[in-house]
């Protein structure tokens, strides 16, 4: 049974799959895939990195595996591994466009607090068999057309990280044009960056936007001492909280809350 869901809009991050790769745990991601549709999230997030090559029969498994999703909002971005031997092609076939804009409602239950729209704009940041991230200069205006309209609490899904992440060595392949990318977010008051990529779980705070980056869900590809683990975040009108959930075994999780803006919309949903 699902819990109460009263008053808040729960997503679930999960990223960097690697199916195919030879540190990938098939079990892993099966209980991580359990553990989310026991949660009853509102919206379900992978940010990239499903296989490990681009492989067709990589994708397939991915995509076996994210279709036992119950979650009726799921949203799927390639990484820089998924556009690897052309497999963009394969993720197109798949999972549709890689490029996407859509609104929810969080409705909640205190007539007082009303109905919020929450708006979701995915992006493609991968590069045909490179692991650099760019968005591109032609890419600038669609994004600021899928940012503008009412106020709304603000999520932007993207696989490479905007700013550089602890513990992960010498930076590389952070987005190439990320000074243009954030200063466009920051203009529409993007509340929260959703991204993947370098399986280290980290939130940053930029201006008061809020940079969220997951683990690996399903693999040992990890660094140093960090386990393998995947995001839970919880919206509230007031509050946005980040929970990680390590997927080593040991049951930890942490959690951090955050103050966050608010839209009201209880006429205008």
């Amino acid at each position: 049974m699902c819990p109460d869901a009263a008053d808040r809009f729960v997503i679930a991050q999960l990223s960097d799959l690697h199916c195919g790769d030879g540190r990938y745990d098939p079990e892993m991601l099966e209980k991580v895939i359990d553990d989310v549709n026991a949660l009853c999230p509102d919206l379900v997030v992978i940010p990239g990195d499903l296989t490990v090559n681009g492989y067709r029969d990589q994708f397939e498994i991915a995509k076996a595996e994210i279709d036992r999703l119950v979650c009726p909002e799921v949203i799927v971005i390639p990484g820089n591994h998924d556009s690897r031997n052309v497999g963009y092609l394969h993720f197109a076939e798949m999972f549709g466009t890689r490029w996407d804009c859509r609104e929810l409602v969080f409705e909640a239950h205190d007539p007082a607090v009303g109905c919020e729209r929450v708006r979701i704009v995915s992006i493609d940041s991968s590069k045909p068999d490179l692991n650099d991230g760019e968005l591109g200069r032609h890419r600038y205006d669609w994004l600021a057309e899928q940012l503008e309209g009412p106020p709304a609490f603000t999520i932007v899904v993207i696989h490479h990280h905007l700013v550089g992440i602890p513990d992960t060595g010498r930076e590389r392949n952070i987005v190439l044009d990320a000074g243009d990318v954030l200063a466009i977010l920051d203009r529409y008051s993007v509340d929260l960056v959703l991204a993947g990529h370098r399986h280290v779980p980290y939130v940053w705070q930029v201006n008061r936007m809020f940079i969220v980056t997951s683990g690996t869900a399903s693999t040992w590809r990890t660094r140093g001492e960090i386990p393998p683990s995947y995001n839970v975040l919880t919206i509230t009108p007031t509050d946005l909280e980040v929970s990680i959930i390590a997927l080593d075994g040991s049951g930890a999780t942490s959690s951090q809350r955050y103050p966050r803006r608010r839209y009201n919309h209880t006429s205008s949903v």
